[in-house]
């Protein structure tokens, strides 16, 4: 398999393409607007403590509060409470964080876990242990998730600072290799240079990049943490909440950072700016990939040149073609994502639950695929098409599970009904890519519908209605959009006209493009005062 990275860089964004020969497995967009905060740390400010909900407001100085669960404070915070608040009281006992937890809050790529954090979420915090937070008190805290919407980042107190081997978890002893690295003496090679080089007072995983690599790019990127770590300290007593202690690495290094392997065979990039900071970061930790990083000199777009626009395409609509002739269409609401699986071709009964079980096979690859790529988050509702075999209907599901082990992000899945639902949970850290590469509709607000021209029409009478009770002036200016505008002309005697006989008043029609064609305004013709507002 060809695994290769290809960046596209331009003046308003950065796209970063992972493909399996050729094939877009993974897709990233870097814009300066908005840059990454998964992974940035903060000192900040209890703003409020809910008791009832388990959770904690903090001012960390963004729009928003960040959202701080009780699931989210791990054993560490006490120690990490020590570093501004020298005589604080000893909190009460509160519930163990996953590891995994620890490291995915800045690892949004790849998260490495201990071999026991395979297990769910074991310890959650009793009502009897709930964690001594006061308003006002100062917290280090670390970006878990982005924001969506009109929600707030959500952080852990478990600070976890990672580098291109290793994950350095401060305040903590545990020492963790990612499960991704199989073999046994590898494991156990790599548990054993840990604990050589392991600092006091903290924990360390090490991460997949790390197999069979030896102990000094293990330890020299340990020292590279452990200065940032200290920094962070030291930043911690110097300045109020809330304030910003740490910013991680910008989405296309982080990328690199997490993303590029041996098993990528090369990394194109068409800036030669960009190509310089990469090769940069790549010389300081790991120069021997350095040769596999190469500047793209094409006069055709990147992207092009590797197929990959076209897949960009698709990933942004809302259908998405099946090998078979199928589809499955996305759509999204507030509270879920939805997915229709079709057939897209009639099948005679004997061969319609063999053909549905294709199409559903087909469609359940596709699906977890889509859901990498846009980065689909929370609760996702499948609708498969119906398969009357409760054997068809496992076989969906284990194809599902199979395919979500390729998948970074953390999931849930429950088996299909007798009406060929599957429900889905995925992990949300950022927003989708959709929803970053798009901006809501000003006219429609998202939901793709337009008020129907002839209800404008019936609004404009209303307000004509209303007008001639107490309006004084029979020559007016109706501005409407141009598709309003050809609807009000229509008909041997055009509906303008009718209505301006029926309300004994003058319009002149106004037609403009900027104009939302939902909406009108009508202005006195003498003055060209507004009076749309008097009248509604």
């Amino acid at each position: 398999m060809n695994k290769e990275i290809i960046i596209n860089s331009t003046t308003t964004q950065n796209r970063i393409a992972i493909t399996e020969d050729g094939n877009l497995v993974d897709f990233f967009v870097e814009h300066p607007e908005k840059q990454r905060m998964v992974g940035d740390i903060y000192l900040g400010r209890v703003a409020r403590v809910l008791p009832g909900i388990r959770a904690a407001f903090i001012d960390i100085g963004m729009k928003h509060d960040a959202f701080l669960h009780f699931s989210d404070i791990g054993e560490r915070t006490e120690a990490l409470q020590g570093i501004f608040e020298e005589d604080e009281d000893e909190d009460d006992e509160v519930s163990n964080q996953q590891e995994k937890q620890q490291a995915a809050s800045v690892d949004l790529f790849d998260s490495p876990e201990e071999e026991s954090e395979q297990k769910t979420v074991r310890h959650l915090v009793k009502e009897r242990q709930l964690p001594k937070l006061k308003k006002g008190q100062e917290i280090l805290v670390q970006i878990l998730k982005e924001p969506v919407k009109d929600k707030g980042v959500r952080v852990t107190s478990s600070v976890s600072i990672p580098g291109r081997f290793c994950v350095l978890l401060p305040m903590d002893s545990k020492i963790g290799v990612s499960k991704k690295i199989t073999d046994i003496r590898e494991r156990r090679r790599l548990r054993r240079i840990a604990r050589s080089i392991i600092p006091e007072d903290c924990g360390l995983i090490i991460r997949t990049a790390a197999k069979d690599q030896d102990e000094e790019s293990l330890s020299n990127d340990l020292k590279y943490l452990v200065k940032i770590w200290e920094n962070i300290q030291e930043d911690a007593k110097r300045l109020e909440p809330p304030a910003i202690l740490y910013k991680d690495l910008s989405t296309t290094i982080s990328v690199i950072r997490d993303l590029f392997t041996p098993d990528v065979s090369k990394v194109f990039v068409d800036s030669k700016k960009l190509w310089k900071e990469i090769r940069n970061y790549v010389q300081v930790v790991q120069p021997s990939l350095l040769d596999r990083i190469e500047l793209y000199k094409g006069e055709e777009p990147i992207f092009e040149a590797f197929k990959i626009e076209e897949q960009i395409k698709t990933l942004m609509g809302r259908k998405v073609p099946l090998p078979s002739g199928g589809h499955i269409v996305i759509e999204h609401t507030e509270a879920m994502t939805v997915i229709d699986v079709n057939s897209g071709r009639y099948a005679a009964k004997k061969d319609q639950e063999l053909n549905s079980l294709k199409t559903d096979l087909e469609a359940a690859r596709e699906i977890v695929r889509q859901l990498r790529l846009r980065d689909i988050g929370g609760l996702i509702v499948v609708d498969f098409i119906d398969l009357e075999d409760e054997r068809n209907r496992k076989k969906i599901y284990d194809e599902i599970k199979k395919e979500f082990k390729k998948d970074r992000a953390k999931t849930a899945i429950l088996p299909m009904t007798e009406f060929g639902l599957m429900q889905i949970t995925r992990e949300r850290v950022r927003e989708n890519i959709v929803q970053s590469m798009t901006e809501v509709c000003p006219y429609c607000q998202g939901s793709g519908l337009l008020v129907k021209k002839s209800s404008v029409i019936h609004d404009i009478e209303k307000w004509l209605q209303r007008y001639r009770l107490e309006g004084k002036n029979k020559f007016l200016k109706l501005k409407v959009h141009p598709s309003v505008g050809e609807k009000l002309k229509e008909g041997f005697i055009s509906t303008l006209t009718k209505i301006q006989f029926k309300y004994f008043v003058r319009l002149k029609l106004i037609e403009d493009e900027k104009m939302d064609p939902q909406t009108f305004r009508i202005y006195v013709s003498r003055t060209n005062e507004d009076i749309t507002e008097n009248f509604a």
